[in-house]
């Protein structure tokens, strides 16, 4: 069979069986088939498909030819990857100190220092596999989370609507969209019910939806706005709009956060060895006149003992084990660094229904009201008589499940005329008669002006005046009022004119709270949290929810956004206005943005909640945004954390098990940089006032086991922080200065006490550590290899038992690490014990130091370690109260005081100097007023932390979302693209567009004089 299109110049044969015939290459050249000229039946032909779908056996087929539809990520070679991970600014200070040992340190009639050499060779291979292997783990966690909230389509197979994963179709499917879904491949329309709507702003730059009708081409990525259509499928996966534009576009160079983070306290500790190094050369070459090797196996101590080499993959790590903690709490990320955002956050803007209500009506039978003789039960009924058993809507479902079983509620009875709802009556009426005596009445509820109105028997003036007064009651409680009126029909024909209906009852109705989201938000208080109810409903109802629940009622309607603060209103403008309202009604989706664009710029990290297609721009633009349960398609894609079942209580949750996450990498970032201070003042300390040169090689086996054993810290046990938490750097800088040089000092004490009394000889009969002449050919000074022994066993305790300060918030003994942990530390110290007591390694300069030196050094130890508590207290006593400061006027209703405007102006100002959306993002997660030339140095070196970042990022399955954002850049209207739609398929749009990026960013830099680092 064969098939002819015939098009302006051009004609088409379709061969029989296309699609074995045809290769794929030929299949998608414009040339030979332009699928957006053909005729729907000329479609259908090539593609093999007809209106029923596809057959189980075609799909596999066309699965073998075309590949699964998604955006397959370059597999990256293993070894190279492994290699990776030796190549960071923390590994480079490692390599060099390799190339010291091997190349530099000779002379003195000894070969190179190859013991060191091999050795930091093999902590280097060591740190890479163990990187390699758990964060290839951690990436396989994150990788099946994110797989978890693929993206499905609804597709005709077999001749029935299924609902299958979006990866699985391929060209010829039969696909259904409705409001809210992506367009899953590249298809056209075959059928539009109602108006068809599509947003395709972030593809094209089309900033209104476009419409659509049957013949027209639908994007992979656009998102249904509104109407329904069917279409067939004609490319997917790489052969789709969105995967050819990603292959044109390429990798969006976006240096994620915790990269910056590494950056920063790499270039902290690299810093530090670099001041230790210059002031070392300085003294050793300059005052004692050191020989040069001597010098340079000092010098390799500094490098080794001031890298903290495992930093990068401790952090990640813990962040991917994170994520699947988190979506075990039901809370899945879409991309794992939202855990650090979600940690920080300090106001939860959530809307109303389904979130912090049930989204289900009740009937509120305490204020119900009562007009007649029949009993509330009775009112109830007759209200459930008169609603629909099939087919209810939200009223009538609320009424019958009030009225007990739905099955009885017309037993004895025989309907013989039902009135539905309709806008313009605004009641529903249903005629019955009674089985056992044959009686006709009528019902009708509705609307209690409409119900009042129909109403003729007992009507009086009181009874008006009661009526309004209760509505105007059940309104000033954001309670929905629905009137029940009752009359016999005495001729008993089902058109018969009653005895005039006599008003029974006036129902409340409204939307009741979670039965936990009192508790819950109770909770986020005491968390420091302030959630704000942003909601589209009546402000009444939004009121009355905020009392029952525990949020206020300070709330405004949206329209205060635009016309600022109400008249009498202490609020001194809008910004104030907005931080401290409880909530905001009659909300659309352009307030939900703005209100969360205000609170940006004045500092704060929001999470907003949402579900629809138009909640999509409040949740991109959001630090967090949350996808509640049963959310849209367009919602999921925006959102940074989806949430597989409703209430509030499961976001608070995912905070709360953020801030642990955060904890643990905030305890490991201060112990390591602590351990790097503790190394260098030490050591320097020693060798400056003692001329003590540590061997370089023991070092080597501190820092391994070190490690070994800080792998373990993702899976401790933390209590979080009462506070919203963030990166404050000079926080973890202080602690660790404070920590190191704490730790320095008992170190230089006991080799004081050794040295220079005989306190240990004389109490513990222990051998004396005797003094050798600087001209000595071995060991010069007090470098004795028993006390090297000792000092390295000191040194081993002392750094290890740290971790148990830093990680927990009250007395180290009264929070309880985890079990790894312990077994980790105790495994590490007695190797290191055993090491110290027998190990006789001339090539390293130690000796055994014995039992009783071991015992010495460890009630040592315990000695300086109880203080460790009081200065962890002494500098909580000062940070602590800044932290309280920081959410006191994010609590508070009234308005900020002076103080508070003036802070929160010089916040702003630093906000709006921010040039992008991810630019604010990054200086809300952590300290500004960091200059230009140190951001661009510290975003340089976390570029190198990608490998351990890479496993983190977001899903693959969100790749119309991540487009907008590549295509964007830094710019945070993705509305700027525009696009000719006739060669939209040609993709000279993305091209001219990243081509004028690139151009433009090379002429900045041009103009500014400056080279990209």
């Amino acid at each position: 069979m064969e098939g002819k299109l015939t098009d302006k110049s051009t004609i088409i044969e379709i061969p029989e069986d296309p699609l074995r015939t045809i290769t794929v290459e030929e299949l998608y050249d414009d040339d030979k088939f332009d699928f957006s000229k053909m005729e729907e039946k000329d479609l259908f032909l090539l593609l093999e498909s007809s209106p029923d779908g596809l057959t189980d056996g075609q799909v596999n087929e066309r699965l073998e030819k075309f590949g699964p539809n998604k955006i397959e990520e370059k597999k990256r070679n293993p070894i190279l990857k492994f290699l990776s991970f030796m190549w960071n600014p923390l590994s480079w200070v490692m390599e060099i100190a390799a190339i010291v040992a091997i190349a530099l340190t000779n002379g003195g009639g000894k070969p190179p220092n190859w013991q060191d050499f091999i050795g930091i060779v093999l902590l280097l291979i060591v740190n890479s596999t163990i990187s390699f292997i758990e964060e290839r783990n951690a990436g396989n966690a994150v990788q099946a989370l994110q797989e978890s909230i693929a993206p499905e389509a609804k597709a005709k197979r077999n001749g029935e609507w299924k609902v299958i994963e979006a990866s699985m179709l391929v060209p010829g499917d039969i696909i259904s969209l409705k409001l809210g879904d992506v367009v899953p491949a590249d298809a056209r329309v075959i059928a539009v019910h109602g108006q068809l709507l599509m947003n395709q702003a972030a593809l094209t730059g089309e900033s209104l939806p476009v419409k659509k009708e049957i013949g027209d081409e639908l994007l992979s990525g656009a998102i249904c706005k509104q109407g329904e259509a069917e279409a067939i499928v004609m490319g997917t996966g790489k052969y789709s709009f969105m995967g050819k534009t990603i292959g044109l576009v390429g990798k969006h160079d976006d240096t994620a956060h915790l990269q910056i983070v590494m950056g920063r306290i790499g270039m902290f500790c690299i810093c530090c060895i670099v001041i230790f190094l210059i002031a070392q050369i300085v003294v050793m070459y300059g005052v004692f006149r050191y020989e040069y090797r001597r010098g340079m196996n000092n010098l390799i101590v500094t490098l080794i003992g001031g890298i903290p080499t495992a930093m990068p993959t401790v952090l990640t790590v813990t962040l991917a084990l994170g994520a699947r903690q988190l979506s075990k709490q039901k809370a899945i990320v879409t991309h794992v660094s939202a855990i650090e955002e979600l940690a920080a956050v300090t106001i939860l803007c959530s809307d109303k229904t389904g979130t912090l209500t049930l989204n289900k009506l009740v009937i509120d039978r305490q204020t119900l009201k009562q007009y007649s003789d029949v009993g509330l039960d009775d009112i109830i009924r007759y209200a459930a008589i008169a609603s629909r058993t099939h087919h209810q809507d939200a009223i009538d479902a609320c009424i019958t499940e009030a009225a007990g079983d739905i099955q009885n509620i017309r037993k004895g009875i025989e309907e013989l005329h039902f009135k539905p709802f309709n806008p313009t009556d605004k009641r529903t009426e249903i005629t019955y008669r009674t089985i056992n005596d044959g009686k006709v009445h009528r019902i009708s509820k509705g609307m209690s002006r409409v119900i009042l109105e129909l109403c003729t028997r007992d009507k009086t003036d009181e009874l008006i005046e009661k009526l309004q007064k209760d509505v105007d009651e059940f309104a000033s409680r954001g309670l929905r009022s629905l009137a029940v009126a009752i009359e016999d029909v005495t001729s008993g024909d089902v058109g018969g004119k009653g005895n005039g209906f006599k008003l029974i009852g006036l129902l409340p109705i409204y939307d009741p709270p979670r039965e936990d989201t009192k508790e819950t938000i109770d909770r986020a208080i005491e968390l420091g949290i302030k959630v704000k109810m942003v909601t589209g409903d009546q402000l009444a109802i939004a009121k009355e929810t905020g009392r029952r629940l525990g949020i206020g009622d300070n709330m405004f309607l949206s329209k205060v956004l635009k016309d600022g603060p109400p008249e009498g209103s202490a609020y001194l403008d809008i910004d104030d206005l907005v931080l401290h309202a409880d909530g905001f009604s009659g909300v659309y989706p352009e307030h939900k943005y703005e209100i969360v664009e205000r609170l940006q710029n004045m500092g704060h990290m929001i999470a907003m909640t949402g579900d629809g297609v138009n909640d999509a721009p409040a949740l991109k633009k959001a630090n967090v945004g949350i996808a509640v349960a049963d959310a849209s398609d367009a919602a999921r894609s925006a959102a940074d954390i989806v949430l597989t079942e409703p209430g509030l209580s499961i976001v608070i949750d995912a905070i709360l098990g953020a801030r642990k996450i955060f904890q643990s990498m905030r305890n490991y970032s201060v112990y390591t940089c602590s351990m790097t201070i503790r190394l260098l003042v030490g050591y320097s300390i020693l060798l400056f006032a003692f001329q003590y040169d540590f061997p370089s090689f023991m070092l080597l086996i501190l820092t391994l086991l070190n490690n070994g054993t800080m792998m373990t810290i993702s899976k401790d046990r933390v209590e979080p922080s009462p506070y919203p938490t963030k990166w404050l750097l000079s926080d973890v800088f202080v602690h660790a200065i404070v920590y190191g040089i704490y730790s320095a000092l008992s170190t230089v004490a006991l080799f004081l006490i050794i040295v220079k009394t005989s306190f240990f000889q004389e109490r513990f009969d222990v051998n004396e550590i005797h003094y050798r002449p600087l001209d000595s050919p071995t060991a010069p000074g007090w470098n004795d290899p028993v006390l090297n022994s000792i000092i390295y066993l000191q040194a081993s305790i002392m750094s290890h038992g740290l971790i148990f300060i830093t990680r927990s918030r009250t007395f180290f003994f009264l929070d309880r690490p985890s079990f790894m942990l312990v077994i980790a530390f105790v495994l590490a110290q007695l190797i290191a014990t055993l090491i110290a007591v027998y190990a006789n390694w001339g090539f390293a300069n130690v000796a055994a130091c014995g039992w009783t030196w071991a015992g010495i050094v460890w009630i040592w130890n315990l000695i300086w370690f109880f203080p460790f508590d009081l200065i962890k207290f002494a500098l909580a006593a000062y940070f602590e109260p800044k932290k309280k400061l920081a959410i006191e006027e994010t609590l508070q209703i009234e308005p900020s005081t002076p103080e508070q405007r003036s802070r929160r102006e010089i916040v702003t100002s630093a906000q709006k100097g921010s040039t992008s959306s991810s630019d604010r993002r990054l200086s809300t997660m952590s300290e500004t007023g960091n200059s230009s030339f140190e951001e661009t140095i510290v975003r340089a070196a976390g570029r190198y932390f990608a490998p351990h970042t890479r496993d983190l990022a977001a899903s693959p399955y969100h790749h119309h979302y991540h487009l907008a954002r590549i295509l964007a850049g830094n710019n945070d209207n993705l509305y700027r693209i525009s696009a000719d739609s006739e060669n939209l398929r040609k993709f000279s749009l993305v091209q001219a567009h990243h081509a004028a990026r690139v151009l433009k960013a090379q002429a900045e830099r041009l103009e500014s004089g400056t080279t990209p680092v």
